[in-house]
C-alpha cells in the first residue's frame, strides 16, 4: 500500500464522538483477540474458543454528557443482523472466539458507515490479508489484520498511540479501512482501488481484487444461509 492523506475529518469526528469509554472497551477487547489468536496458533485452536470478552464497568452519571456519549457508543456497537451472521461464519471458519472477533466487526461496521464502504468488504480484506491474525507481518513490513504499512500511515495515528498501535486490531481496521477508501477514490473504481490497496496495480488479471470479492461473496452467502436457518 502507498502513502495517503491524513485520516479524513468525518472519520476522526465519529471515533472521537464515541468517547473514551467505548474506545477503551474496544482496545481491551482487541487485546483479547490478540491473546486468543496467539493461543490458537499454539494449541490448535483450543484456547481461543475459551476466551471471553472483558468489558470495563460503566461508571458515568446518567444525566451527564459523558453518559449520552456512552449511550450512543453502545448503540453503535450493536451489529446489524447481516454482520452478526457474518461474524458467526468467520468464527466457525477461522476457529476464533466470537467475543474476540466482535470488536473487529464493530470497528468495520463503524468505518464502513462513515467511509461509505460495505463493512463486509472490509471483513473480506481482513480474511485475504491476514486470515484474522493480528500479529501477521509481511516481508515488506505490512502489519496486522489489514496489513497496514506503518512507515506510510503513521500520520493516521494519534500522538498518544503506542509504537505497536498497528498491531491493535481495532486501530488497524480504522486505519486500514481509511486507506482502502482512499485507494478506491484515487483509482476511480472498486476493483482498481483493491488492486492498489493490495500493491498489485501491475497485474492485468486483477487477481487480488478477485480474491477479495470472492471472499466477500462467501461472507454474503453464509450470512444469508445463517439468517434463513
Amino acid at each position: 500500500m502507498f502513502a495517503t492523506t491524513t485520516l479524513i475529518p468525518a472519520v476522526q469526528r465519529i471515533f472521537l464522538a464515541l468517547g473514551g469509554l467505548f474506545r477503551k472497551t474496544l482496545m481491551a477487547a482487541g487485546m483479547v483477540l490478540m491473546l486468543g489468536l496467539a493461543g490458537l496458533q499454539i494449541v490448535h485452536g483450543g484456547v481461543a474458543d475459551g476466551l471471553k470478552l472483558l468489558l470495563p464497568p460503566a461508571a458515568v452519571d446518567a444525566e451527564s454528557p459523558a453518559a449520552e456519549e456512552a449511550g450512543a457508543a453502545a448503540a453503535s456497537a450493536e451489529l446489524t443482523p447481516r454482520m452478526e451472521s457474518a461474524l458467526d461464519f468467520v468464527s466457525r471458519r477461522y476457529r476464533v472466539a466470537g467475543d474476540a472477533l466482535r470488536p473487529v466487526f464493530v470497528a468495520a461496521q463503524l468505518a464502513g458507515r462513515e467511509l461509505r464502504l460495505d463493512p463486509l468488504l472490509i471483513i473480506a480484506v481482513i480474511g485475504v490479508e491476514s486470515g484474522f491474525n493480528p500479529f501477521s507481518q509481511s516481508v515488506y513490513g505490512a502489519q496486522g489484520l489489514m496489513q497496514v504499512v506503518p512507515r506510510f500511515h503513521a500520520d493516521k495515528l494519534t500522538e498518544e498511540a503506542p509504537p505497536a498501535a498497528f498491531l491493535d486490531p481495532v486501530t488497524n481496521v480504522q486505519v486500514g479501512a481509511t486507506v482502502l477508501r482512499e485507494s478506491i477514490n484515487r483509482m476511480g473504481g472498486l476493483e482498481e482501488g483493491l488492486q492498489q490497496f493490495g500493491g498489485a496495480l501491475s497485474d492485468p488479471t486483477r487477481r487480488y481484487a478477485g480474491k477479495v470479492l470472492a471472499e466477500k461473496q462467501r461472507l454474503e452467502q453464509a450470512a444469508l444461509r445463517l439468517r434463513a436457518a
